[in-house]
C-alpha cells in the first residue's frame, strides 16, 4: 500500500456502533420480551372492546405547538423537511388521535374505544429509566359523559396487572384531572396563557430534580412564591384534601 493510501486509512473516522443517544437496540431476546408485553396489552384491549389504530410517527410541528405553546419545540425532534415544512417526530399520541377524530368526526360512530402502541420521541434530559424514545400503551374513549370511561380504563389496566402477576403490593395507580389542576393552577396565580406550559412541567415532577423544575418554571415566567405553592399543593394525595383545594361545587 502506498504512503498516501496508509494516511487516508488512518484519517478515516472509526464507525460508532452505538445507537443514537437516548435510543436502544432490541436484540432477539429483548424483542421476544417486547412482543410478549405488547401481546398482553393487545389482549387486554381486545377483552374490553377496543380497536387498534395508528398514525404517522412524523407529524406537523404545529400540532404540538397548538397544545403546549412554542416552548414545547425545545423538547421535540423537529426539523424542516426538503419541502420547507416544519415537522416533528411525535412526542405523544394524543394530538395525532385528536387530529384523526376531528378529520372524520361526522363519520365516526360514538363512543369511540381506540388503543395504540406508539413509539414516541422527546428530546429532553435523560434520567434513569427514561430515554429519548419510548413505547407506550394508549387507550382512549371518546363520547362518554361522566367518569364511566375513566372507570373502564382503570379496570382495564388493573386486569393487565393481574394477568402479569402484579398486585397492589407491587403497583400504585395515579389518577390526574386536567379540570382539577387547571382550577388549582389558575387559583394559585398561574396566568391562563401559561397554563399549558406549566402543565408540561408538572408532568415532569417525578422525572426531574425539584431544582431543575423550579428553574424551568422560572423560565416560563412564574415567581418563586407561586412555584413553591404549586409544588406544595401537587403533593396532595388525599381526595378530601383535593376537594378542599377546588371547592365542593367544583365541576372538577
Amino acid at each position: 500500500m502506498s504512503r498516501s493510501g496508509m494516511l487516508r486509512q488512518k484519517k478515516q473516522k472509526k464507525m460508532d456502533l452505538n445507537p443514537p443517544k437516548g435510543t436502544r437496540d432490541f436484540y432477539p431476546d429483548e424483542m421476544r420480551q417486547r412482543n410478549w408485553m405488547f401481546g398482553m396489552w393487545k389482549s387486554v384491549a381486545a377483552q374490553y372492546g377496543f380497536e387498534e389504530y395508528d398514525a404517522p410517527v412524523l407529524e406537523n410541528e404545529d400540532l404540538y405547538i397548538r397544545k403546549a405553546g412554542e416552548e414545547v419545540t425545545q423538547q421535540l425532534y423537529n426539523f424542516e423537511d426538503k419541502g420547507g415544512r416544519r415537522v416533528s417526530l411525535r412526542p405523544e399520541m394524543t394530538p395525532s388521535l385528536a387530529r384523526m377524530v376531528m378529520a372524520k368526526q361526522r363519520g365516526l360512530p360514538l363512543p369511540l374505544k381506540w388503543y395504540s402502541l406508539p413509539q414516541c420521541w422527546r428530546y429532553e434530559r435523560m434520567t434513569r429509566g427514561r430515554r429519548r424514545e419510548h413505547f407506550q400503551w394508549n387507550m382512549d374513549i371518546w363520547g362518554v359523559a361522566g367518569v364511566t370511561a375513566e372507570a373502564e380504563l382503570l379496570s382495564a389496566i388493573t386486569s393487565f396487572f393481574e394477568q402479569v402477576g402484579l398486585t397492589s403490593n407491587d403497583i400504585g395507580i395515579k389518577v390526574n384531572s386536567r379540570g382539577a389542576i387547571q382550577e388549582i393552577l389558575l387559583g394559585l396565580g398561574v396566568p391562563e396563557e401559561k397554563f399549558a406550559q406549566t402543565c408540561v412541567l408538572v408532568d415532569k415532577l417525578e422525572k426531574m430534580p425539584r431544582e431543575a423544575i423550579e428553574k424551568e418554571m422560572q423560565a416560563v415566567g412564574l415567581e418563586m412564591p407561586v412555584i413553591d405553592r404549586i409544588l406544595e399543593v401537587l403533593q396532595t394525595k388525599d381526595l378530601d384534601a383535593m376537594q378542599e383545594l377546588v371547592g365542593k361545587d367544583s365541576k372538577a
